[in-house]
């Protein structure tokens, strides 16, 4: 018999469970000007600056 998968945050403090989702990984492809060849920028951002995140070089 398989068991259940967790998916649920599991912490002691629920306020910073409902502050955890508020963050949302971003990645964005940038390109070399040496090589031309492309690479990946990853980061965590709060779902309020996605925005800025993709407007910034």
């Amino acid at each position: 018999m398989a068991k259940a998968a967790k998916t649920a945050i599991k912490t002691k403090d629920a306020k910073a469970a409902a502050e955890a989702k508020n963050y949302t990984k971003v990645i964005k492809a940038v390109r070399s000007p040496k090589t031309g060849a492309y690479t990946f920028k990853e980061q965590m951002v709060h779902k309020d600056k996605i925005k800025e995140f993709f407007a910034a070089k």
